[in-house]
């Protein structure tokens, strides 16, 4: 039990640690005043979002940038995502609705719907977005410098979370608790390693020339975490890319309620650990088992600093994400239980095949 104790206080302190680089190195997406003129092409899969798509779309439309065209794929919707878009483009000629293909054998969803829209683009940049997304005034502006000062392949933007469900605050903060608890963020881009690879599928600015030529949602067409192979793969060709946090120019509301976020946790969440069984057990057991037994053995010696270093790490990443400090602090236990059960479903649904999105089979390779 001793060494099972020392082994959970190191782990919490390494990934303290992460947590106080990430605080320190601010890796947010710099603001600019700067305007460019390089055509932009904003790629958006979409199926079944006929209740939120017109948030994103009236979003671009009040951007400030001024070179940029818009394509929506209907991905075989069920609703009447097409007619609503249909509509949008009708009064507004930069946007256009695309008719998906059927979906092929070998390939996911979201996959085959940005290959695709890639191939209807024109753009010195692809910006592909989700449709539950709104972006705001600078965004682009902003990606490009960037890009452009760091002659990067693939710029990647964590989204700021809208949460108003409890169910919600319950579920989704875990992204970014995950992502700044352990991993140096800056290393994406400082680092060639592909270990050091993160990237989010809700925000992702390539450069158009580089990804046509190596078309790289076609390489990882089977896979669920297609933006974190994609960014391994650019890695392994030493190319430059880099993730950032999207220092409130982009939102997303990924789900509406605690159902639709342990089912779209759960569908990846294994996945984003390489579909490594044993190394997600394993980081559940010391980073919410091994604290709940600390506590359960109520040693005040032994509590003070784990409560310490998880609070300094809650009130650093609730921070850096933009979100509420005193909920994330309140709230700490209850997002680590469901974190638990969200895991376990991940790992049933691998095991079983039964992972499903958006109507879908979701095979994890």
């Amino acid at each position: 039990m001793t060494i099972f104790i020392y082994s959970v206080l190191i782990f919490l302190v390494i990934r303290f640690s992460v947590t106080v680089f990430n605080f320190l190195s601010n890796p947010k997406l710099p603001r600019v005043i700067k305007h460019y003129t390089d055509q932009v092409s904003i790629l958006i899969p979409a199926r079944d979002e006929e209740k939120i798509i017109v948030n994103l779309l009236q979003s671009i439309k009040d951007q400030d940038y001024a070179n940029y065209e818009v394509f929506v794929l209907d991905d075989n919707s069920s609703d009447d995502t097409a007619r609503v878009v249909k509509d949008f483009c009708l009064l507004n000629p930069k946007f256009n609705l695309i008719k998906g293909e059927d979906l092929k054998a070998g390939w996911l969803g979201k996959n085959f719907a940005c290959k695709q829209l890639s191939e209807h683009a024109s753009g010195k940049y692809l910006l592909f977005l989700d449709a539950d997304e709104t972006i705001k005034r600078g965004l682009i502006n902003s990606l490009i410098n960037r890009m452009e000062l760091g002659n990067l392949a693939l710029l990647s933007i964590f989204t700021n979370q809208i949460m108003l469900s409890i169910g919600e605050k319950l579920t989704v903060p875990l992204m970014h608790f995950i992502l700044l608890n352990l991993l140096p963020l800056r290393l994406v881009r400082l680092s060639k390693n592909a270990a050091f690879a993160a990237a989010s599928g809700q925000c992702m600015f390539f450069d158009a020339k580089i990804y046509k030529k190596n078309q790289w949602h076609e390489s990882v067409k089977n896979q669920v975490v297609e933006d974190i192979e994609i960014m391994k793969l650019i890695k392994q060709e030493k190319l430059n890319a880099e993730a950032l946090l999207s220092n409130g120019l982009i939102y997303c509301r990924m789900y509406n309620n605690m159902g639709e976020s342990i089912n779209g946790f759960s569908k990846n969440l294994l996945a984003g650990f390489g579909n490594n069984i044993f190394i997600l057990l394993f980081y559940q057991l010391l980073v919410i088992i091994g604290p709940l037994i600390l506590f359960l053995n109520f040693n005040i010696t032994l509590l003070v600093l784990p409560f310490t270093l998880i609070i300094l790490s809650r009130i650093m990443i609730s921070y850096l994400s933009g979100q509420s400090v005193l909920i994330n602090l309140i709230l700490h236990p209850f997002q680590m239980f469901f974190f638990l059960i969200i895991s376990f479903i991940s790992i049933q649904k691998h095991n079983f095949k039964t992972g499903t999105w958006k109507g879908r089979s979701i095979k994890t390779i």
